[in-house]
């Protein structure tokens, strides 16, 4: 630590970033300074809160990369926490996804469809919006509204060749797979969605009245009852047009509580109405207030990828000016950051402050019901701590062919999936469970003791799925390695359901008395024999395409017909020449029939 501090104590009085690196190398955590001197050297005084304490005593060395201006080091941390993700940083989730509404603008029928990021296309981008399923809902009902086709059909190559579909016949498709369909009017109805999805609700629905009463003056009555109709449709989107209008928010106020979890939360308004929410769940930062408002915000419109005109903090924060300017950059427009001390803007911010207490204070409720119940566990096992990282291990296999295992990983009760690992088992030629396990839990720790990356936490409970065998399989395994960690198998019932946790010496613990602890067992086991599942199917379904993706005339669509239809690479081979006409054409089936019976040809 004192040579920490003397290198510290070096450092200049200028902006940067400094990275703290455990012994290994890995980087721990990356912060911005006005004065690289000052911020360092005080991690090295003492005096720190817990969490602080524990990253400072994992440090064994620092870097530092001096910048030219204090904007220059927020945008250099921001790159390098993105791109590193280091442990002890506040981070928002890397898999939350803010998909794009897409209108294929060149085609003269143009269709809406969801995509995860924008192109120089020539196509026209709306977004982004909070989750796959919320996009896609936001499609359907806007075709819906607006009588546009949601089915499969393509236009204007299918029109006229069938009937119209069944929502035509529901009322939620104009049927422009006819051929009295005006083209003009579909274009006019696509160009109506386009005005939504943009945030001009309110501008399209007074042109449409406007329209309105001029064909009830000109006494065109059956237009008029269809526009007044379309209106009440676009009137009708409600919770819709909210989430739409939140990406047009000219004002986002943001709240955050810690506790047990803590929230980062951002109301958006439109004209100073709601129009939507976000919010994330995460640990307590090491950061203060301050600081991990400042990244979370930094973080969040960067992943988001739309930006209003201003943005409200309940705190002050250093670098206001440099990350307004960031924003405005990414946005190409004036992005004003502002900590309101009376008025509405606050009143928007207590709003904000509100919302993320609440979240916080609900997830604490979660939070402790999953800690009592790892307590319950620690007390049936007799183990000498709460097992807040268990590992759980399965095999999987098809004979003895594609043997392989599967670990997943659950913190504080709940699956970290980032953590779940596969291991193809190399060594066994023929099935063998016990065998199978010994190698995958082996290999695991090794790279532990490795200090590899990707195996570098230590689990305070295995599960292994089997009975004492395996359970004693598995210790001994670790023994050899010199690992010690408690180690129990998951045994079922006759209705497959997990009914007792047993030890490697034989002793079984019921668990079915506790239902907490019966539903968590349970929810692991499950999750880990799905995640082995799908891993060997997968690789399954890799062999048999690779089996057929060789012969000349089979291309991916020929080759899913065979799959479907003879279940097996097996099966194909031993397929005569007339079989296989029937499912592809001949110069296909040739080319399939001879590579599996040369010595016909």
């Amino acid at each position: 630590m004192e040579a920490l501090r003397d290198k510290a104590n070096k450092l200049p009085l200028l902006p940067g970033v400094y990275i703290m690196k455990d012994a290994a190398g890995e980087i721990l955590y990356v912060g911005k300074a006005k004065a690289l001197k000052n911020r360092v050297t005080s991690y090295f005084r003492g005096g720190h809160l817990p969490k602080v304490a524990a990253m400072v005593a994992k440090v064994a060395d620092f870097d530092v990369i001096v910048a030219s201006s204090e904007f220059e080091a927020l945008v250099l941390e921001n790159s390098l926490i993105k791109r590193h993700r280091p442990r002890y940083n506040i981070l928002l989730k890397d898999d939350k996804g803010y998909p794009f509404i897409r209108l294929d603008v060149k085609s003269e029928y143009p269709t809406f469809s969801m995509t995860n990021s924008t192109a120089k296309d020539g196509a026209r981008y709306f977004g982004p919006f909070g989750g796959r399923g919320m996009t896609g809902g936001i499609i359907d009902t806007l075709c819906q509204a607006l009588l546009l086709p949601t089915c499969s059909r393509k236009f204007p190559r299918d029109i006229g060749k069938s009937r119209p579909c069944l929502n035509y016949h529901m009322g939620t498709c104009a049927g422009w797979c006819q051929k009295r369909a005006d083209p003009e009017e579909y274009r006019a109805a696509v160009r109506q969605a386009e005005m939504i999805l943009g945030g001009q609700t309110r501008k399209l629905t007074e042109e449409l009245r406007a329209k309105m009463l001029e064909a009830s003056e000109a006494m065109r009555f059956e237009l008029a009852a269809a526009l007044r109709d379309r209106i009440r449709s676009i009137e009708g989107l409600s919770n819709r047009q909210r989430v739409i209008s939140a990406v047009y928010s000219d004002t986002d106020a943001v709240g955050f509580s810690r506790g047990a979890k803590t929230c980062f939360a951002v109301l958006h308004f439109v004209d100073g109405d709601l129009a939507g929410k976000d919010f994330e769940l995460m640990d307590e930062p090491l950061e203060d207030d301050a600081e991990a408002v400042s990244g979370l915000v930094c973080q969040y419109y960067a992943r988001r990828g739309a930006w209003p005109g201003t943005v409200l903090l309940s705190c002050d924060i250093e670098d206001a000016e440099p990350l307004s300017r960031m924003l405005s950059e990414a946005a190409g427009k004036k992005v004003s950051i502002e900590t309101p001390k009376r008025g509405d803007r606050l009143r928007l911010v207590e709003a904000a402050m509100t919302n993320a207490g609440e979240e916080s204070a609900r997830a604490a409720t979660a939070v402790q019901k999953a800690l009592k119940t790892l307590e319950w566990l620690q007390r049936m096992l007799e183990l000498p701590s709460p097992p807040e990282r268990i590992e759980a291990f399965d095999i999987s296999n098809m004979g003895n062919e594609g043997i392989v295992a599967a670990m997943t990983v659950f913190v504080r009760g709940r699956p970290l999936k980032r953590d779940y690992r596969k291991f193809r088992i190399r060594g066994i030629i023929a099935q063998d469970d016990y065998a199978s396990m010994r190698e995958a839990v082996t290999r695991r720790f090794e790279n532990y003791l490795k200090n590899e990356e990707k195996f570098s936490q230590r689990p305070d409970l295995l599960l292994i799925d089997g009975g004492a065998n395996h359970a004693a399989t598995v210790k001994q395994a670790l023994k050899e390695i010199g690992i010690f960690l408690p180690v129990f198998g998951m045994v079922k019932d006759d209705r497959h359901r997990t009914r007792a946790l047993v030890s490697p010496e034989g002793d079984e613990t019921g668990i079915s008395g506790n239902p907490a602890v019966f539903a968590l067992i349970g929810n692991i086991q499950e999750e880990t024999h799905r995640f082995a599942i799908e891993y060997q199917r997968s690789l399954r379904i890799s062999g048999l395409r690779s089996g057929l993706d060789d012969i000349p005339g089979v291309g991916e669509k020929r080759r899913n017909a065979l799959l479907k239809h003879f279940k097996t690479i097996k099966a194909i081979k031993a397929a005569g020449y007339e079989e296989l006409c029937a499912i592809v054409p001949k110069n296909a089936a040739r080319a399939v029939y001879a590579h599996y019976h040369p010595e016909k040809e």
